[in-house]
């Protein structure tokens, strides 16, 4: 049984937590845990993976339930369109980034200068994308340009 300061239960005030609704919670416990450091806090009902001060809820997808009535979860359904990402911030990306491929994570690209921050984009074993960043830039005020404009 997991400790309370092993959960995200705080004594006071909130804590936020990034729930992902996965297809084998098993495997993707093991991924964050052996990529980012982390520790599974609680195997299943649902899986809890403690990660440096945060944590990442896992479960597999299902109907609509008394809380949640008319929603369903499910896993992404694959492609390159999402519509949210979880966002890491480490403090040496080239670090991370050398680590994380020996244990088998697998990056869009490598670290990218963007002048605000050094960044890369990688995706766990349902297809969650996941940003790894390191603050360079925005730490002396520089920051990314904007996008460009899209001919609409």
């Amino acid at each position: 049984m997991a400790a309370q300061g092993d959960l995200p239960a705080p004594e006071q005030g909130i804590v936020i937590t990034h729930f992902l609704t996965v297809r084998d919670v098993a495997r993707s416990s093991r991924f964050y845990a052996d990529v980012f450091g982390g520790e599974i806090v609680l195997s299943e009902n649902p899986a809890i993976v403690k990660v440096a001060n945060s944590w990442i809820i896992m479960n597999p997808g299902g109907g609509p339930t008394p809380d949640k009535p008319g929603v369903t979860l499910v896993a992404p359904e694959g492609g390159d369109t999402v519509s949210s990402f979880m966002n890491v911030r480490v403090a040496d990306i080239r670090a991370f980034y050398a680590d994380a491929v020996a244990k088998g994570a697998e990056f869009l690209t490598e670290p990218l200068d963007r002048k605000a921050e050094l960044r890369c984009y990688l995706r766990d074993p349902d297809g969650y994308l996941v940003e790894v960043g390191q603050a360079t830039g925005m730490l002396h005020g520089v920051f990314a340009d904007r996008p460009a404009a899209t001919g609409q």
